[in-house]
């Protein structure tokens, strides 16, 4: 016996969530003999963009049972059945997060249409419920509310289990009770994790860290090691016996921490980076008419690099940016392969450089803006941004185009006094892997200032 379901939730932190809808139709494998279909209360606001997606609004679940008024109802209704839902992991979790907090253990086993698909149905484009019972021409209506869902879900099972002749993917397919959920030490560990980012790790038995990452949010990351059913995941999650964590408040200092003792430890369940990351650069060149010329050439053919890259790819998307954003021309940085003049001028965007009617000084000057834009080559830098608590900032220093190490501070006064300031930095090493990361980073995402300082 089957009962296959589909829950629509609140959106939110992991396992915060809150249970919106539900739908359960119980399947002996040939018909459905009893469905529950219900809106639930959550007591708690839903995320806008789930509003969107599903149309359930707090408004609507005013009067909607709370689920420890339905708990009983999805226990009766569950009792003795193999859950199947897509994506069950998903749906599992959520349930047992609800029962978890009524001080009920929930347990079933789980069947997910997602593996079973990927097995059965290995050429589906996509294992997206919609796209995959659209590709099989399977009708859904009121998609992504509760009982739209488990309709296609039953139908799609039913295919399924038509297609499974020898009867063995289902047999081998059935996950253990708990698969996918934490154990009571797991629990213990992620409880005391928090929500933050920086960069966490994992040791085993005997201390060792064997893995480390940076994280925009350290508990949710660890939580999905430990419930993810890879086989690296399922070793990592087996292997550790306990998470410490650093906070760094903002995600440039968990990058350059992350890559820094990555190289330092080599964890062995970790990626460690390539000895050198990028691969090419933007250069400078002077044309015959004394223009700056901007153009992209392999790291190592180019002499004083502007600006590095992981790929050709990479560096021509920035060049493409920076020459529409300073008014660049075209034909001067090569994206323009035009006779005369570039396709610039003509819409104007570009001010004549390409046939020399914009003054040689004027033009230089903005190609020396741009490649100042991001830039950290001056006598020493600092990159202020948010620190790990409300009032604190962090600043990361750079000497002579190289950076020297982070740290965090309360008051002025302690990055404006050098002396002080290299007191509560904790060194890093300055190499052009580094630059890169910073570098990098500052050309997509804002920090608060940057900021040279004098001796």
């Amino acid at each position: 016996m089957y009962a296959i379901l589909d829950i629509e939730t609140t959106g939110g932190k992991f396992n915060e969530e809150g249970i919106t809808e539900i739908a359960i139709h119980k399947f002996d494998g040939q018909k459905v003999v009893d469905k529950f279909i219900s809106l639930v209360n959550p007591e708690k606001e839903i995320q806008p963009f789930v509003v969107k997606l599903t149309g359930i609004n707090s408004k609507m679940l005013r009067t909607a049972p709370k689920f420890y008024e339905v708990a009983k109802r999805i226990i009766e209704i569950t009792e003795d059945t193999i859950i199947v839902a897509h994506n069950a992991q998903f749906d599992y979790r959520i349930l047992r997060t609800e029962f978890r907090r009524l001080g009920y253990n929930f347990e079933r086993k789980t069947l997910c249409t997602v593996d079973l698909s990927k097995l059965l149905l290995p050429d589906a484009e996509s294992y997206s419920l919609g796209k995959l019972v659209r590709s099989l021409g399977i009708p859904v209506s009121d998609r992504h509310r509760a009982n739209g869902d488990a309709l296609a879900t039953i139908k799609l099972f039913k295919l399924l289990l038509a297609k499974d002749s020898e009867k063995v993917i289902i047999k081998e397919t059935i996950r253990k009770e708990t698969q996918g959920e934490l154990s009571e030490k797991q629990l213990d560990i992620v409880r005391d994790l928090p929500n933050k980012i920086g960069v966490f790790y994992m040791h085993d038995k005997d201390g060792n860290i064997i893995h480390l990452s940076k994280t925009s949010d350290i508990k949710k990351r660890v939580n999905q090691l430990f419930t993810k059913t890879s086989d690296k995941s399922r070793k990592i999650a087996k292997d550790t016996k306990k998470v410490t964590f650093e906070l760094t408040g903002n995600e440039l200092i968990a990058i350059l921490k992350e890559h820094e003792e990555l190289l330092k430890i080599r964890p062995k369940y970790s990626i460690i980076p390539k000895k050198r990351m990028y691969s090419h650069a933007i250069c400078m060149t002077t044309n015959e008419n004394g223009y700056y010329a901007l153009e992209i050439k392999p790291y190592r053919e180019c002499k004083q690099p502007l600006a590095l890259f992981n790929g050709v790819f990479s560096a021509k998307n920035y060049l493409y940016k920076i020459t529409k954003d300073f008014e660049l021309c075209e034909k001067l940085n090569g994206i323009s392969e035009a006779r005369k003049n570039c396709s610039g001028y003509d819409d104007g965007t570009c001010k004549g450089a390409c046939i020399h009617k914009e003054n040689v000084d004027e033009y230089n000057a903005r190609v020396i803006a741009t490649t100042t834009k991001n830039s950290i080559s001056g006598n020493k830098v600092l990159i202020i941004d948010k620190g790990r608590e409300i009032g604190e900032q962090s600043a990361i220093l750079i000497k002579n185009g190289s950076l020297v190490g982070f740290g965090f501070y309360d008051l002025n006064y302690q990055i404006n006094n050098i002396h002080i300031l290299e007191s509560i930095i904790t060194p890093m090493n300055g190499t052009r892997d580094a630059n890169y990361l910073i570098e990098s980073y500052l050309r997509k995402k804002r920090v608060l200032k940057i900021m040279e300082i004098n001796d």
